[in-house]
This record gives structure tokens, C-alpha cells and sequence, in this order.
């Protein structure tokens, strides 16, 4: 009898010797680019390491780095709205492919949310 390990995220058994799951859509995709968020860890980082020789301005310095990252993760969710509408929207002929693009459409809303949902 052979035996899987559980997936540490899902719980969910898999074969020996499986790759871990990468992002297969664009959807999974980190929201905040590798390089911005390398930056924004430094300057909390900076942040933190300074506290001791200036708490005020360590904390005004975090609170900055949180305001910057907020403003990236809204700014990723918005371009990431507008191509889920735009796969859609404007579309007013009731065909066998229209009901396709919204079936594809709506699995997008869906995982899109489910991802949020997970945060």
C-alpha cells in the first residue's frame, strides 16, 4: 500500500516526490511584485533595528512602510478588477461562447475572492 504526506496548507494527500503547487494563473500570482516587497521588508526591517536609538521615528517609519504596502495591495486589487470586468462587461449577445467567457468569467470572481478571503 503506498502512502501520500499531507499537504502542510490543504491538509490534502499527495504522491511521493510531488512538486510543490506553483501558481498556475495569473490570479495566484504574488498581488505585490517580488521587488517591491523585498523593498517594502527592508525598510520595515530598518525600521525595526532602529527602535532602540529612535522609537518615535521607528514606528512613524513602520507606519509608513504599512501605509506604502496598503496603497500597492489596492492598487494591484483595482488592475486586477478591471481585467476581471473587462473579460466580460460591454458583451451583450446571449451565445453559446458568451456563456463560456462568464463561466471562465465568474471561476475568476471566484477564485480571486476565495484568495482574499484567505488573507
Amino acid at each position: 500500500m503506498m502512502t501520500y504526506d499531507a499537504d502542510p496548507g490543504t491538509g490534502a494527500s499527495t504522491p511521493p516526490n510531488t512538486p510543490p503547487s506553483t501558481p498556475a494563473t495569473t490570479s495566484e500570482a504574488p498581488l505585490i511584485p517580488q521587488g517591491e516587497r523585498e523593498k517594502l521588508a527592508l525598510r520595515l526591517q530598518q525600521a525595526v533595528n532602529t527602535f532602540v536609538d529612535g522609537p518615535r521615528r521607528a514606528v512613524e517609519e513602520a507606519d509608513s512602510v504599512f501605509e506604502d504596502a496598503a496603497r500597492c495591495l489596492t492598487d494591484a486589487l483595482a488592475e486586477r478588477h478591471g481585467s476581471l470586468v473587462s473579460a466580460w462587461a460591454g458583451k451583450d449577445r446571449e451565445t453559446e461562447a458568451e456563456t463560456e467567457e462568464l463561466r471562465v468569467a465568474l471561476r475568476s470572481y471566484r477564485e480571486a475572492t476565495e484568495r482574499l478571503l484567505r488573507m
